[in-house]
């Protein structure tokens, strides 16, 4: 199936910033994150389609999912 991911901020080093990419049935949120080797200390938000979720969320062929780091500030 093909989701379409965007990383936002810090995780587009070494990465990209969107892309549709090809995962098995099944695949959680978290099974994208450890695919694309994310550090999962800096994990904040995560959309499916627009909608807030959690990373044992199952995606479906067609979904859009957006990971944003936490935020610092000061």
């Amino acid at each position: 199936m093909i989701i379409n991911i965007k990383l936002v901020g810090l995780f587009q080093i070494g990465h990209f910033k969107q892309m549709d990419r090809i995962f098995p049935a099944g695949i959680t949120a978290q099974g994208i994150i450890d695919d694309l080797q994310l550090p999962q200390v800096h994990i904040g938000t995560i959309l499916i389609n627009g909608v807030h979720t959690g990373r044992d969320t199952e995606l479906f062929d067609g979904d859009k999912l957006v990971i944003l780091p936490l935020l610092g500030g000061g």
